[in-house]
């Protein structure tokens, strides 16, 4: 598939829209493979997942689910229900982390630039295998230090939830790039 058409086809897939067909670990080490090769400043390679499937999977949502009951300021059913069920809906979800170069030789932007191409990698190599991808970072993941434990200087931010799906994507027409642009040549 030509590169440009991969990227344009990338597209946010939501947990509602899987279905039940289980993403191959094959499908799974291609997309994880494929953050590997992000750019990355003086080599720090700042991304770091946590890979969970199955009853760990199911587990994580519930945890989750239990901090936002715990700590909610007006606590709705609604909400919880959605936390546990985009889990449940998911055949995988990837913490999306970061580990800070202890030594700070990189600012922390960069460190998370790096971090957010490893995912664009991912989302393309899931689009390229039509599987379906939704990156969220809800205010929970401050809790996710509470479920493992991590290593100092490693923090959470976000999720990539992944299935299967069946289908059509949302067809997105971007504002034209020229609108975006302003060349000095």
């Amino acid at each position: 598939m030509e590169i440009l058409k991969v990227i344009k086809s990338r597209r946010s897939v939501m947990p509602h829209q899987f279905n039940d067909y289980p993403i191959e670990e094959e499908e799974l080490n291609k997309v994880l493979e494929s953050a590997n090769w992000a750019p990355t400043h003086k080599k720090t390679e700042p991304w770091r997942f946590k890979v969970f499937k199955n009853k760990s999977k199911d587990e994580l949502g519930k945890f989750l689910a239990n901090k936002y009951k715990e700590t909610a300021k007006s606590f709705s059913n609604f909400r919880y229900d959605k936390i546990t069920t985009k889990f449940n809906q998911s055949s995988v979800v990837i913490a999306i982390c970061i580990q800070r170069d202890l030594k700070e030789s990189v600012p922390e932007w960069e460190e998370i630039a790096s971090v957010a191409m490893a995912v664009q990698n991912m989302w393309l190599m899931a689009s390229h295998l039509e599987i379906g991808a939704y990156w969220s970072s809800p205010s929970l993941i401050s809790y996710f230090g509470d479920f493992i434990d991590l290593p100092k200087g490693q923090k959470c931010l976000g999720f990539f939830y992944m299935g299967n799906y069946s289908g059509d994507k949302i067809i997105r027409i971007p504002n034209p790039y020229e609108d975006k642009v302003k060349r000095f040549y």
